[in-house]
């Protein structure tokens, strides 16, 4: 994702480039980035505790690859890059603090390399401003350490951008083309729906023979990326159709949802909306949602006037692109499914607010920048109230689930064990036990399969507390905890 610091667009450009020492075109642009994507990692490793505890859907991934709990069950959406992505801890370690640190490391890492693929495209300035607009996000802090994939589809968006924009404009830059297919690959490994939604707009820009080139390298990333994804349709999901339609009733059923009200409920920390209902966080909180695509409108003015266009109005329509079906096509709302538009969305915000800066007249610029600062301190302030208050919220719902595990724990129910029930997934590993649901999203099992299992392996059902126990564990002895009821089965060999 590397190249020229002066690869330009054909007819993007005015004039011919100045000179500039080989250090100069490195050092400097390089030193910003990588201040950016520093920053950006100790801000995880501080306000994002590493000792935070794995949440419902990393418990699935981390599960597929570590050796502290059996295997979840993998549901039709969900893909295996994470797992991987993970597997080089996961495989040999349980820490949840080591996994964290690990990840944002490699996060801080992969910012860095997305910001540098723009090199050459947007001034130095721009880029590191535009990193810190998304680094500084809540939801980019609250998920960059965690095992999860949204993080990596924005910054492999980012990169994909650039390095199409690259080798589009000059066909020998073979840094560039490798770049697009790294990261195509990357985005489709994780979500292949959302890599597809991400490279509309670049896959039509491919159109002209011209350009096939770099649309080839696209698609084979692409394609990398998705193979496994499809090859277990085929192999576990009754094939690519079905999984699309399974996946899709998995979400809710994929039609016209209107989701932006739902998207707004979201920004005050609601790691997942759904059902979205409730009042609307305080405006203060979400004020920045409604400046974003004012001030993208205005960085693509910008953008014209210094003849960037292209290299600005291309990662706008990818970012509505990449937004479309969770604001339009699906039923409730999760503040980390836009984080791909976001991080398309922050370089023509940091190319309008960069403008805003330096354009007024001498006697107005320091006013300008005051109010700039001002704005930007305010929102970073806000950023960092919804994530003490989302980190804080989220880690005591995970200690409740380590609480319930060492519960079981003491009733009898220890590896090898089985879990159903109310939040049964992430109990279940938390205690080292498989976990299993008769109905819903994730079922994987029959009431009698489940009857059998109680014979000889350890089971415990959890029920909300005033709600009524499935019918094969009515009998079996109860104790109330933490506002569930844990019906358990021991066998007498295992107590």
């Amino acid at each position: 994702m590397s190249g020229s610091a002066h690869t330009t667009l054909t007819g993007t450009r005015r004039g011919r480039p100045r000179t500039v020492p080989r250090s100069a075109r490195h050092t400097r642009p390089d030193g910003l980035l990588a201040a950016v994507a520093i920053a950006f990692t100790l801000a995880q490793l501080l306000l994002v505790r590493p000792g935070m505890g794995l949440g419902w859907d990393e418990t699935v991934y981390v599960s597929q690859v570590g050796a502290h709990a059996p295997a979840s069950f993998f549901s039709a959406p969900r893909a295996r890059g994470i797992s991987l992505l993970v597997a080089p801890v996961a495989a040999w370690s349980s820490s949840t603090p080591l996994l964290r640190i690990y990840l944002a490391v490699l996060s801080g890492l992969a910012l860095f390399l997305a910001l540098r693929a723009w090199r050459g495209l947007f001034p130095p300035r721009v880029l590191a401003l535009a990193g810190a607009l998304f680094a500084s996000l809540w939801v980019t802090l609250f998920y960059g350490p965690q095992a999860m994939p949204n993080y990596w589809v924005a910054v492999g968006a980012s990169a994909a951008v650039a390095c199409f924009l690259r080798a589009r404009a000059d066909h020998s830059d073979r840094a560039a083309r490798w770049g697009l297919a790294g990261s195509a690959a990357l985005m489709a490994l994780m979500r292949p729906t959302d890599a597809v939604w991400v490279s509309l707009p670049l896959l039509v820009l491919a159109l002209p023979r011209r350009h096939w080139r770099a649309g080839g390298m696209l698609l084979a990333g692409l394609a990398a990326g998705a193979a496994e994804w499809v090859v277990e349709a085929y192999v576990s999901y009754g094939g690519l159709a079905r999984r699309l339609a399974d996946g899709s009733a998995i979400q809710g059923g994929l039609g016209w949802h209107l989701a932006i009200v739902d998207q707004v409920r979201s920004l005050g920390g609601r790691a997942l909306c759904r059902p979205c209902t409730g009042a609307l966080p305080n405006p203060l909180l979400t004020v920045w949602w409604f400046v974003l695509p004012l001030l993208a409108v205005t960085g693509l003015v910008v953008a014209v006037r210094a003849g960037r266009r292209t290299p600005t109005l291309v990662p706008l329509v990818c970012a509505a692109t990449a937004a479309f079906p969770y604001l339009f096509m699906i039923g409730y709302a999760a503040p980390r499914f836009l984080l791909p538009a976001y991080a398309l969305l922050a370089l023509p915000v940091a190319d309008a607010l960069t403008q805003l800066m330096t354009a007024p007249s001498r006697a107005w610029r320091p006013v300008a920048v005051a109010l700039v600062a001002l704005g930007l301190a305010a929102h970073l302030a806000l950023q960092l109230v919804v994530l003490e208050h989302t980190v804080d919220r989220t880690t005591a719902s995970h200690r409740g689930w380590s609480r319930t595990a060492a519960e079981l724990h003491r009733l009898g129910v220890r590896p090898s064990c089985l879990v159903t029930g109310h939040d049964a997934i992430p109990i279940a590993y938390y205690a080292g036990c498989s976990s299993a649901a008769t109905a819903g999203h994730n079922a994987n099992s029959t009431a009698e399969i489940i009857t059998g299992t109680a014979r000889h392996t350890p089971v415990a059902t959890l029920v909300p507390a005033g709600s009524r126990a499935p019918a094969y564990a009515r009998h079996w002895p109860s104790v109330p905890f933490d506002g569930l009821r844990l019906y358990y089965a021991v066998p007498a060999a295992r107590r």
